[in-house]
């Protein structure tokens, strides 16, 4: 009966917004009735954060652990007792270092929880269309898999959340032959083969550009699914890629699993607003000058950096004669160029609150054609 409540009421995707970490998991959390899709107490529960290299989650490359505390005290006020946590960091890094380092061995103490350097682990060979994968044990033997993703930009991939996060189940000589065999289909492979249950991605503060973080985009925003193809579509679109400029979700949707996001129910739990007033760092602030910002919530201006970052790649941002209006302080105001509702005014300006980066990107586009 409360699978069946479970499969109406649930939506596709909960998007929250907010400074409370832990609160904010909470609430997403309880939107997929996680205890009732889990099911028996008895089950063995593994997260899979994200620990690619020794830094702490405010330089937008790893899981915020308070979301990893917040799961784990779920887990547990549901009488779930059997909760591990596996990550590997990437080739050449320490997991133990990025485990220390974020407070994880502690944790390991006071939360009662084991804790798996996948590194360590002992593994399983399996294969799918022709691509090897040395699968870490615990990670595949898991009665329930959790995956905790950053959504963030990468060098190679343009883009990193659910569907590669899983990369960090494999055996260094896996992670290497991946890339051998270039990476993209090989990542299509390894889902076809682990599919988590639910996937909470860590939106809050990821890279613009780089797996291993150094630009941060400050968004306040987490959201979350049991798709992970099609959270990875929601995740580009609001770093503002099309599907087809992802390589592994071209090729997952070739092996048959694909996920309409046009059709899918995505539920904001709370608003925008709930989040911080955006904070530029780094290269947000470079491209910042290209805005004017008014008191503008952090997922809208996030939006905004990264759509114009895409155009600096494509050689058009030179051509952007005008700063972009963004915030709740231009309300009823009418500046030639807008972003978000609070724009509605403007001479020229795209719809949402937020527009996802892939609509600010083909609305300035427009523009400099």
């Amino acid at each position: 009966q409360r699978m069946l409540y479970f499969s109406i009421m649930a939506p596709d995707i909960a998007v929250i917004y907010g400074k409370d970490i832990e609160k904010m998991t909470l609430s997403l959390l309880e939107a997929f009735q996680l205890d009732a899709l889990i099911g028996a107490r008895d089950t063995s529960i593994v997260l899979k954060p994200n620990l690619v290299a020794p830094s702490t989650p405010d330089e937008g490359a790893t899981t915020h652990p308070e979301i990893v505390i917040a799961i784990v005290n779920y887990l547990h006020s549901k009488g779930f007792e059997d909760i591990t946590v596996a990550e590997s960091a990437w080739v050449g890094a320490s997991t133990e270092e990025g485990l220390r380092l974020n407070g994880y061995r502690k944790l390991e103490k006071s939360l009662g929880i084991k804790i798996v350097d996948v590194k360590k682990d002992k593994y399983r060979s399996v294969r799918y269309s022709g691509i090897p994968l040395e699968i870490s044990q615990t990670c595949l033997d898991a009665g329930f898999l959790i995956n905790i993703p950053v959504l963030k930009g990468h060098c190679q991939t343009n883009m990193t959340s659910a569907m590669k996060n899983l990369k960090g189940c494999l055996s260094d000589r896996a992670k290497r032959q991946f890339h051998q065999l270039g990476l993209m289909k090989p990542i299509a492979a390894l889902n076809m083969v682990l599919r988590p249950g639910l996937t909470v991605v860590d939106s809050i503060c990821g890279d613009l550009d780089f797996e291993e973080g150094g630009n941060p985009v400050e968004t306040d925003r987490m959201f979350a699914g049991t798709d992970s193809v099609l959270l990875d579509l929601y995740g580009a679109s609001l770093i503002g890629f099309r599907p087809d400029e992802i390589g592994y979700l071209e090729e997952i949707k070739k092996m048959g699993r694909w996920a309409d996001l046009g059709k899918a129910v995505i539920k904001e739990l709370n608003h925008p607003a709930a989040a911080s007033p955006s904070k530029p760092t780094g290269e947000a602030r470079r491209l910042g000058r290209y805005t004017l910002q008014d008191d503008a919530c952090s997922a809208c201006y996030a939006s905004l950096i990264r759509a114009l970052k895409r155009l600096e790649e494509e050689r058009l941002l030179g051509r952007l004669d005008k700063q972009v209006a963004i915030g709740q302080g231009w309300k009823g105001k009418s500046p030639e160029l807008g972003v978000g509702n609070c724009l509605m005014k403007a001479k020229r300006s795209v719809k949402g609150c937020p527009p996802s980066a892939e609509a600010m990107t083909e609305f300035l586009r427009r523009e400099l054609k």
